[in-house]
């Protein structure tokens, strides 16, 4: 769920006008001018359509951030931007470097400043919580221990610093937080997160002529296998965890449905996430409509 929050403070920094979605990686990170990612834009990044391949295991061969970096910079595209959605981790790990960029502040920073704190996520961010706040997730044969109140992705390991598409912990009282927030249209506990103007922007569908529904930084509702369930309306929009975890809202009835469970342990085989992903986002929109 790193993900669309990293997106919410990028959409607050669009608002600003200190980054815009044409903004291209290259205008922000130099060293990406001499590639074929140069002039990836923003809403690519945000849209998952950069065509910067996904579920990249770069941790394996490369134990530094200086390394793992230069491995997504020789990444090979899966063709050009804007051709296709497809979900990408690296592409995220550049918008979060290309957010501190333009804000001029460490990722965690902004995403407090920016969203969380305004939001009312007491507990959320990029430190890892206290014991008592976190769960087991996998026994990693690559650390050789169990996971718990660490970052699990892997490549977040090897960046050390705060990334851009993993690392955020919250608690169910934070997520619903988040959840008030952008039934709210932006507005959170402690103040605006984004104006009705912004948060409309970051809402709407950018990917209707492709096969897979994508608003900047969130997923819509798909027309098949719709982890978000049957009840939800369809301007609804959310996102998954890797690690067992959900957020849904339907902007038309003001409602969310918030999942959070630790279904990689004790390790990463379990796949009926999805099928409980959509009872219980059918139960929670059902309670909702009562």
């Amino acid at each position: 769920m790193t993900k669309p929050i990293v997106a919410i403070a990028v959409m607050s920094l669009i608002e600003d006008g200190v980054l815009t979605l044409d903004d291209t990686i290259a205008e922000h990170l130099p060293d990406y001018a001499d590639t074929d990612k140069a002039r990836i834009r923003v809403a690519n990044l945000l849209t998952h359509t950069s065509g910067i391949p996904g579920r990249q295991p770069l941790y394996q061969w490369n134990r530094a951030r200086d390394e793992l970096l230069t491995a997504i910079r020789r990444l090979p595209l899966l063709g050009p931007p804007g051709a296709q959605v497809s979900y990408s981790s690296p592409g995220f790990i550049l918008l979060g470097l290309i957010a501190e960029s333009a804000a001029g502040m460490p990722l965690d920073q902004l995403v407090a400043e920016r969203v969380t704190r305004p939001a009312g996520m007491v507990d959320a961010g990029f430190a890892s919580p206290p014991t008592e706040l976190a769960v087991a997730t996998e026994d990693d044969p690559w650390r050789g221990h169990l996971v718990r109140g660490e970052v699990h992705d892997e490549n977040a390991v090897v960046l050390g610093a705060p990334a851009g598409h993993a690392g955020m912990f919250a608690t169910l009282v934070d997520m619903e937080a988040l959840g008030r927030t952008l039934c709210a249209q932006g507005w959170g506990a402690h103040g605006r997160v984004l104006t009705p103007a912004g948060y409309a922007a970051m809402i709407t569908p950018r990917t209707d002529h492709l096969p897979l529904r994508r608003t900047l930084g969130w997923q819509g509702v798909d027309a098949v296998d719709a982890t978000a369930g049957d009840l939800i309306g369809p301007d609804g929009y959310g996102h998954t965890g890797f690690t067992g975890t959900s957020l849904w809202i339907d902007p038309d009835r003001g409602s969310y449905v918030v999942l959070l469970t630790n279904r990689i342990h004790p390790n990463r085989e379990n796949t009926a996430i999805s099928r409980v992903r959509r009872a219980v986002n059918n139960i929670g929109f059902a309670l909702a409509s009562l």
